[in-house]
């Protein structure tokens, strides 16, 4: 016998998995999303990568600000589900909507509950150095991440892994893990596991304060901010008052003592950069204000005397 589902969800780590429920023919009988947003140069509307998805699938979709409206309330109830899976929706569901399918909400949250609970799992990960990360399916309840957890899936963070490439893993991992799981859940056949409070950690949104690179920290740290960053908001240094973004940048061993944020030397690989601890961060892929993202080695040769050997980053 088919269930009724309700998908909520919005950004494209959303619309991979609504994918793969719709692939494996599961009945959707609603998709919530967030309203439509201003996007590009122009500024238009644009709807989001779940909504367009549904649409393609002719699948009913609602777009409620929020669910203070008794209206949007109720027309939630009317599905009559018996399930809702929530993934990175970006509304708080009140109780009452929680409570409407006959299966309560579940969502799939981007790490290994209960560590990085909250807005930036998967950054969070990254910017720690954490070794491994994946997906929780949890039960969803009033506070935030904090329901009993029903399955979990790790991921081995790789070396050049950036929060572009592990959103796109883990999204795939998540969208697997929820297709193959949601026959027991919906039978309910798996046995809600508590999270331990004790090992709570929270992973805090992203701001553009958390770009800039300081020189005095090592090199390591800086690159697990600049992977931690990519795609956004992406880390920053500036020299001369102009201020570069850095896409891919590589720790290594200093074998010279110089200032945090001297150019040590320009090669094939990047430019050095003399960091704390005796080690040197070799920008690999950069971008000036206006321009394109280009090579860092390309750039600081067509600039031979600003990137040159002793100059200094802010």
């Amino acid at each position: 016998m088919s269930q009724r589902i309700i998908f909520a969800g919005t950004p494209d780590f959303a619309a991979v998995h609504l994918k793969a429920l719709l692939e494996a023919n599961f009945e959707i009988v609603a998709v919530y999303t967030q309203p439509d947003r201003p996007a590009g140069r122009g500024h238009k509307l644009t709807p989001s990568p779940v909504k367009s998805l549904a649409l393609e699938h002719n699948l009913p979709v609602f777009t409620p600000v929020n669910f203070k409206d008794e209206a949007d309330i109720a027309t939630w109830e009317s599905h009559q589900a018996d399930l809702a899976i929530v993934v990175a929706y970006g509304l708080i569901l009140p109780e009452r909507v929680l409570n409407a399918p006959r299966l309560g909400c579940i969502n799939v949250h981007g790490s290994l509950l209960p560590k990085w609970r909250g807005a930036a799992p998967i950054q969070r990960a990254l910017l720690s150095g954490d070794p491994v990360t994946g997906v929780t399916i949890m039960q969803i309840v009033k506070a935030l991440d904090a329901g009993a957890m029903l399955v979990k899936r790790e991921l081995t963070i790789a070396p050049e892994d950036t929060s572009g490439t592990l959103f796109e893993r883990l999204a795939s991992l998540g969208a697997s893990a929820l297709v193959d799981s949601l026959p027991a859940i919906l039978e309910q056949k798996i046995s809600p596991e508590p999270q331990d409070e004790a090992q709570v950690t929270y992973a805090q949104k992203l701001t553009k304060d958390e770009c800039p690179l300081d020189f005095t920290k090592s090199a390591a740290q800086l690159s697990l901010q600049v992977r931690g960053l990519n795609p956004w908001p992406v880390a920053t240094c500036k020299l001369a008052d102009v201020t570069y973004k850095v896409f891919a940048a590589q720790a290594a061993p200093c074998a010279e003592s110089a200032e945090p944020g001297t150019i040590l030397e320009v090669n094939h690989e990047g430019i050095v950069v003399a960091c704390g601890q005796n080690s040197a961060l070799t920008l690999v892929t950069i971008q000036a204000p206006g321009k394109g993202k280009v090579a860092a080695c390309d750039l600081a040769r067509s600039k031979k005397d600003l990137f040159a050997r002793g100059n200094r980053f802010a």
